[in-house]
Order: C-alpha cells, then structure tokens, then sequence
C-alpha cells in the first residue's frame, strides 16, 4: 500500500493541482458526464484511459464481465446506476466494453473454475446467452472461444439493457445511442459494434464510429392525424 499513499501524495500535490479549476467547476456545478461505460472490473481495464478521460466526463459502472441484468424490481447496483445515469445525468450515450482474456469469459466457458465463488457462478447466469451463441461456432476452442464469448456478451449486455424502462424510453425518444466495444489488452485496439452488420470493426480517426444503435426515434406505432 505504501507505493499508492506515494500516489495518492502526488495526486494531491502535483495532479489536483495542475486542475484546480476543473475541480473547483465540478465540485460547483456538479456533473454533466458525456457517457455512461459499463466495462469490466478487470484492472488491466481501465475506462478512463482508454477515453482519455477528464474528471466529470466519464460515468463509469465496472463488474465482473461487464454485465448488464436484464430489467426486474429485483434492486441491483448496475440497474439503478444505468437508471441514475439516462433519468438523472440525462446521458446520451451508454457503452458497454468488454475485453480480450476475460476471466469471467473463462468462467462462463469452464464453470469448474467457478465452482468455489457461488456469488460468482450466479452473476455469470446472465451471460449464458453468449455462452450459447458461441456452442454455434464450428472448431472455436481455447483462447477464440475466450474471444468469441467476450464479443457476443457485449451483444447480449447490449440486449439487456434495452429491457431497462428509461433506456427504451430514451431510444424510442431518439435520446440514447448504445454502443458496444471491445478492448484488446495487447494490442491496445478498441473494437466498436456495427450493428447493421453485426461485425466488430477497429475504432479509426479517419472511419466513422460503428455504433450498436444511433440515435434515433424508434416507436413501435405511429399515430397518425385525424382526417379533416
């Protein structure tokens, strides 16, 4: 711990310092995050520096294979997070991010290796969707399987989340586009989700974002004008 109190120490001599009047604004103003992240706890994953992030400018929700449960009155810390973050700090843009070696991931492929961790093995249930999805891959063992189970549970938190009251509100209001990345620890590349062809596609300066669903009205009935 001695090596973080020396951090800690330069963080509020050195770091602090250097943004005096962001934090002074923040601590003012309160906070107007410009996305909500929903990624892995895993600490090689970090949202802020992979954004590049300012204080303020990230609302971050980290667990255990970057999971999102489906809506129910069940109270959860990432429900109420994803419901504080669209109806209270009126986000736009929520992305969820998994990453390459995911220990959850292995978990969910090998469910001995979580036969000790009952709380762990419960939580993984709502990943079984992208469990299955992967049974349809041909020969994909090993480190691909990892991959492939990473990728296609960005999918299925994206899923999740759609059933959460104020995110369907805000997508059928066009006020929220998901998104749906990937972050490959070696290589240091972001993969983003396109959702008109359903294919992870490297995040590029001089490419157009790929993007699970813009934002966009989406109503399910159209009321049409009364007839003059």
């Amino acid at each position: 711990m001695n090596e973080f109190l020396e951090r800690v120490s330069d963080f509020q001599q050195r770091a602090f310092a250097d943004k005096q009047a962001l934090y002074d604004k923040l601590a003012t103003d309160g906070q107007s995050p410009k996305a909500l992240m929903i990624s892995c706890a895993d600490s090689r994953v970090v949202p802020e520096e992979i954004f590049r992030a300012s204080p303020g400018d990230l609302f971050v929700c980290r667990n255990a294979g970057n999971i999102v449960p489906p809506f129910s009155h069940a109270n959860g810390g990432v429900s109420s997070t994803v419901e504080f973050a669209v109806a209270a700090l009126g986000v736009r843009d929520i992305i969820v991010c998994g990453h390459s070696d995911c220990g959850a991931m292995k978990g969910l492929l090998n469910p001995e290796l979580a036969s000790s961790m009952p709380n762990v093995a419960a939580w993984l249930r709502h990943s079984h969707a992208a469990h299955s999805v992967v049974g349809t891959y041909s020969d994909c063992t090993g480190d691909d399987a990892v991959r492939a189970a990473a990728l296609e549970n960005v999918v299925a938190q994206l899923g999740h989340l759609r059933t959460h009251p104020s995110v369907a509100a805000g997508i059928a209001r066009g006020d929220i586009a998901l998104h749906g990345w990937f972050f490959d620890i070696k290589h240091g590349r972001v993969l983003a989700l396109d959702g008109d062809t359903g294919e992870f596609r490297a995040i590029r300066a001089d490419q157009p974002l790929p993007v699970a669903l813009p934002a966009a009205p989406r109503r399910a009935f159209e009321v049409l004008e009364a007839a003059e």
